[in-house]
């Protein structure tokens, strides 16, 4: 069976986190899978101790430096555990009936790769706990994670409601295209009004292929706001998104349009770092 997975890591989103993942699960009719990474830390191990000292001291120095790390490691364990438990009462509450804890050692990155073949859709904070207190900061895992893992991602920002409505950034690309499809398939968001946007000076093939993806959301059941705007790609949809209070945006990653250029390189970044409203990544 697939599973939503959530990525727990104590940062100021984990609460936002837990609660999509609660919504995921009811939309999507899937179990909700809590995962939390247990991390080697990032500084050097400090047992390179030459001759300096005497052996006597520096086996000691050892042996204390080896029961630190493990102490480190049990208590880190240990935190990780308070922290799934604390947000699976967070998601058991917003109303996610199946929910199981899962704890893997080893990176983020490697671990959600491990378990791809079973996972439904991927939830992250934009914020991880290293830079909880930088307002436009991503997490140092975020965009690796979008460019490797192939699955759906929801990345929400420090607060999360249910969407009440979504918007579509559309080029017309065969990505964009697909990425259209997926949301008329799936009942993730079934029922919520779609603003279809374009950003930009449309060709006519483009205003042709607007109005067949128009058609083919009004066949699955959306009801469609069709606007097509002119200015900088992500400021014009942080507008767009403030305008109309649209409370999440799908985009289809990769490419080389105006609006698909934001998952290259440095724009992922920023993309990622100045969006105003919850992102559905989808591949």
């Amino acid at each position: 069976m697939h599973t939503i997975i959530a990525c727990i890591d104590g940062s100021a989103s984990t609460e936002a986190i837990s609660l999509a993942g609660a919504w995921a699960s009811q939309r999507l009719a899937q179990p909700l899978t809590l995962l939390h990474a247990l991390e080697k830390p990032a500084t050097p191990p400090a047992a390179d101790l030459s001759g300096a000292i005497g052996l006597g001291s520096r086996e000691h120095l050892l042996e204390e430096l080896t029961a630190l790390d493990e102490r480190r490691e049990r208590l880190a364990l240990e935190h990780g555990k308070h922290l799934l438990q604390a947000a699976e009462a967070v998601a058991r509450r917003a109303g996610a009936a199946e929910v199981t804890q899962r704890q893997r050692h080893g990176d983020l990155v490697s671990t959600l790769a491990d378990l791809e073949d079973d996972t439904r859709l991927v939830i992250l904070g934009r914020q991880g706990e290293d830079h909880a207190a930088e307002a436009n900061a991503i997490g140092s895992h975020l965009e690796s994670v979008v460019r490797r893992i192939q699955r759906p991602i929801l990345v929400t920002l420090q607060v999360f409601r249910p969407p009440r409505s979504f918007m579509i950034a559309f080029d017309g690309s065969a990505t964009a295209q697909k990425a259209l499809d997926r949301v008329a398939g799936s009942p993730l968001l079934a029922g919520l009004p779609c603003h279809l946007v374009s950003v930009g000076p449309l060709t006519e093939d483009q205003r042709r292929q607007v109005a067949e993806a128009t058609g083919a959301l009004q066949a699955a059941g959306f009801a469609v706001t069709v606007a097509t705007l002119e200015g900088d790609v992500q400021s014009t949809l942080n507008r767009y998104h403030r305008e109309q209070q649209v409370d999440l945006m799908v985009m289809g990653a990769w490419g080389h349009s105006r609006i698909r250029q934001f998952f290259v390189g440095s724009n992922t970044t920023r993309m990622l770092s100045q969006a105003e409203m919850t992102l559905l990544l989808l591949r």
